[in-house]
C-alpha cells in the first residue's frame, strides 16, 4: 500500500508552506506529494494568503525536491487549453527528472470560475471537453518523435502539431481520473487512465466504484488488472485519543465524524481502516492533510502507520 500526501492549498497556503510539507513528506518516506487544483477557498477559512497555481507550484517543487513524486488531484479541464497544458506538464516532468503524475477532471466548483473569470459550461459539455482534452494531451505525448499530431474535435482542433516537448516518462506520465460518476467517468477511465481514485467515500461505495471502472475496462477490451485503484481520505492520527481530538479541533472537525468518514484515531485504528480499503482492491491512499503546519502529524503516520501496511 502506497501512502501519499494530499494538500488543499486553496484553504490557505504559501509556496513556502507547501515546500515544507513536500520536503517533510519526502524525508519521511512517503511515495508522493499531491495538491488540489482550485482557485477559491471552500467553507469558512479565510484562504490567506490566497490561491496558488497547481502547476506553478509543482514546477517549483520539481526543482526543490529530489525523490518524491508530484501531481494533482485533480486539474480542472475548464482551467486550461489542452495544448498548453500538455506542454506545461511535460516541462514539469522534465524539471523533476520524470516524477510527475497527471490527475485531471471535468471541473465542478462553479464559484471559483465566477471569481476568476473562467467559463463554466454545463456538466455535459464539461465532460465532452474533458474527453477531448484527454485525447489531445495523451496524443501529443505519445506521438513518435519527428511525427505530427492532428485532432479535429468539437471544442478543440489541433492540426500539424509537432507534439513537443516530450515528457521524460515514456510513453507519457501516469494519468489519473476519479470521481463518483456512473457513466462518463468509468468510460474515460477505461480508455485513458492508469489509475482511478475514489475520493472521500466509504468502503462500500469505494467497492462499487472500483467494480464499475473494472467493468468498463472489461467492456472496452482492457485488462482490469492494468488499472491501479486508490482512495483519497482525510487523515487525523494521534498517539492517543487526546491527540486525535486536538488535531480534529484544529481543522474544525469532530473525532467521531472523522473516524466514520476518514482515517482517524490511533495508528492501530488507522492501520485497520486502511486494511479494509486494501481488501476491496485499493493499492494507494492519498492522505488529505488539512493542517499544513503540523509536520509532526506526517512524521507520526510515516513512523507508526506505514511500516505496518
Amino acid at each position: 500500500m502506497d501512502l501519499r500526501i494530499f494538500t488543499e492549498p486553496q484553504q490557505g497556503a504559501s509556496y513556502q508552506q507547501l515546500l515544507a510539507v513536500a520536503r517533510c513528506a519526502e524525508a519521511a518516506g512517503y511515495d508522493a506529494f499531491f495538491r488540489s487544483d482550485h482557485y477559491l477557498v471552500m467553507g469558512d477559512a479565510d484562504g490567506l494568503p490566497g490561491p496558488t497555481d497547481a502547476w506553478t507550484t509543482l514546477a517549483g517543487l520539481a526543482r526543490d525536491t529530489s525523490r518524491i513524486r508530484l501531481g494533482t488531484l485533480m486539474s480542472a479541464a475548464t482551467f486550461r487549453l489542452p495544448g498548453p497544458l500538455a506542454i506545461a506538464v511535460a516541462q514539469v516532468d522534465e524539471m523533476s527528472g520524470g516524477r510527475v503524475e497527471f490527475g485531471v477532471g471535468a471541473g465542478w466548483y462553479e464559484a471559483e470560475h465566477t471569481a476568476y473569470g473562467i467559463p463554466f459550461p454545463p456538466v455535459g459539455e464539461r465532460f465532452d471537453r474533458l474527453a477531448e482534452q484527454l485525447a489531445i494531451i495523451t496524443g501529443l505525448w505519445e506521438t513518435p518523435a519527428g511525427g505530427t499530431f492532428d485532432y479535429p474535435g468539437m471544442y478543440y482542433q489541433v492540426a500539424g502539431s509537432p507534439a513537443l516537448p516530450k515528457p521524460v516518462q515514456r510513453p507519457r506520465p501516469p494519468v489519473l481520473l476519479g470521481g463518483t460518476g456512473r457513466k462518463r467517468t468509468p468510460q474515460l477511465t477505461a480508455r485513458y487512465a492508469d489509475e482511478f481514485n475514489a475520493p472521500f467515500v466509504g468502503i462500500e461505495e469505494s467497492a462499487r466504484l472500483f467494480e464499475q471502472v473494472r467493468a468498463a475496462c472489461a467492456k472496452g477490451g482492457r485488462n482490469p488488472d492494468s488499472l491501479r485503484l486508490s482512495n483519497a481520505l482525510i487523515v487525523c492520527c494521534g498517539r492517543d485519543d487526546a491527540e486525535v481530538a486536538r488535531r480534529a479541533a484544529v481543522i474544525g472537525r469532530k473525532p467521531d465524524e472523522l473516524r466514520a468518514n476518514g482515517l482517524a484515531g490511533t495508528p492501530a485504528e488507522v492501520v485497520d481502516k486502511i486494511g479494509r480499503y486494501a481488501e476491496i482492491g485499493a493499492e494507494r491512499i492519498y492522505l488529505q492533510v488539512l493542517d499544513l503546519a503540523d509536520l509532526d502529524h506526517l512524521e507520526l503516520v510515516a513512523a507508526e502507520v506505514a511500516p505496518q501496511l
